[in-house]
């Protein structure tokens, strides 16, 4: 086994009760591999960059994502715990970013790999943005960390996603029902894009609510009174009113309600907006169950609608929060970029669920062991003393992991050996050195 920093050890051991005690030594080194891997992050390549080709057979790290027992979700929902006690605070309400992306897969055995939406791809005007692979459906926590400008998103539970299975938005409805479950003590807020604002959806669990965008011809109604009334205090008999009158579209409620100016914090700059809101029904989609429509003005911007089920949340905080969702965006070009998750070329179905999930909760953890262990006021002054022209003020996900790297390079070495070290030796922690740099 590779020697570990304790700061990383710590974090790792909260997953020992997921795996059995053979499993779990496997489990880290390939979490090491995958940190420590600059280029080819395939399984065999997360093996080698563990330093592990002399001591175990590859076979081992293969059979541990195509045959070995051990869930999903019960992973994720420890990256979820160690997430929500690391990062937020006691009792404070939790945004979830729910959605799918797809990784390129080329060959037809690859399990589920089919032609997709890809919206990475970029093509000509007129083409589809279409790619084979194989698509994920993906829950991400999305929180503000003392360091960053932005929100980030981690992502901690996943489902993959087949044709003729079940649906994205149905895969999408297990993901917020887990982590509901887990954490009943947590009210959890889900923003997701307008896909995802279906039936599906419609039935979340008490501690959950749903923000998204509204469609352009959605068609609104009144909240009548008999839906807020309970049956005593209606007065009539009689089967109750499910909506009153129709008002028509998103930019009809916007014609007919009174503006005001609102300020929110928006990819991290400060906009004032023009905000019409007003309470009412989308009974297309959610019968009668009131709702919120804030409908957002700005000038030389698109006009936007937003609907949620949270009653209570300030308006200025809705719009955030929707605004926060693009973390997530973010969080899949770094996974596909810089990470490297996706690259494994395995083809057996466990093999397949399981990878690219256990590619998107490593890159979770290198967030949480930088905020905990990690960060450091110099790592961006760092980083431009050697790139003039880097021009950031806070620290990217690439800087988080050339800073974890280095650290995995001085525990290794850190050993104390017999005697001095040889110029080979010397040579070696060097050339690793600098690897680790972006």
């Amino acid at each position: 086994m590779p020697c570990l920093p304790r700061s990383l050890s710590r974090l790792l051991e909260a997953f020992r009760p997921c795996f059995s005690s053979r499993t779990f030594p496997t489990f880290v080194a390939l979490v090491v591999g995958l940190i420590a891997a600059p280029t080819r992050r395939t399984v065999c390549g997360m093996f080698t960059a563990a330093g592990l080709t002399g001591t175990w057979h590859h076979s081992r790290a293969h059979r541990f994502f195509a045959a070995t027992r051990w869930s999903l979700d019960s992973v994720g929902l420890t990256m979820l715990r160690l997430v929500i006690g690391w990062l937020t605070p006691t009792g404070a309400a939790v945004v979830i970013a729910v959605d799918d992306t797809l990784f390129r897969r080329a060959g037809r055995r690859v399990h589920a790999a089919c032609w997709a939406y890809d919206g990475s791809r970029q093509v000509a005007a007129g083409q589809a943005k279409l790619s084979h692979g194989t698509t994920f459906v993906i829950a991400a926590i999305v929180l503000e960390l003392p360091f960053l400008e932005r929100p980030i998103a981690l992502p901690v539970l996943a489902r993959l996603w087949r044709p003729g299975g079940p649906t994205k938005t149905a895969l999408a409805r297990q993901l917020i029902g887990v982590i509901a479950a887990a954490r009943r003590d947590r009210r959890f807020h889900v923003v997701a894009d307008g896909a995802y604002l279906c039936t599906a959806l419609r039935h979340l669990p008490t501690n959950v609510t749903l923000t998204g965008p509204l469609p352009r011809n959605a068609a609104l109604c009144e909240v009548h009174r008999d839906v807020d009334n309970p049956p005593c205090l209606r007065g009539r008999r009689g089967r109750p009113r499910t909506r009153g009158k129709r008002i028509g579209r998103p930019h009809q409620i916007a014609a007919a309600t009174p503006a005001r100016q609102a300020t929110v914090t928006r990819y991290g700059r400060i906009h004032t907006v023009e905000v019409h809101e007003r309470r009412c029904l989308w009974y297309g989609v959610f019968r009668s169950r009131p709702m919120r429509v804030i409908v957002i003005r700005e000038p030389r911007r698109p006009e936007l609608a937003l609907v949620t089920t949270d009653p209570t949340s300030a308006t200025e905080q809705v719009i955030e929060r929707y605004a926060a969702r693009w973390a997530i965006e973010v969080a899949f070009a770094d996974a596909k970029q810089i990470t490297g998750v996706g690259e494994a070329r395995n083809r057996t179905r466990s093999a397949v669920e399981r990878t690219v999930p256990f590619g998107l909760f490593t890159q979770s953890l290198m967030i949480l062991w930088y905020h905990v262990a990690g960060h450091s006021p110099h790592v961006v002054a760092d980083r431009r003393s050697r790139a003039r022209w880097y021009t950031k003020t806070h620290p990217s996900y690439q800087d988080m992991v050339s800073k974890l790297r280095r650290v995995l390079i001085a525990a290794q070495y850190r050993a104390d050996p017999p005697g001095d070290l040889t110029p080979e030796e010397i040579q070696t922690i060097r050339m690793a050195w600098a690897d680790a740099a972006p």
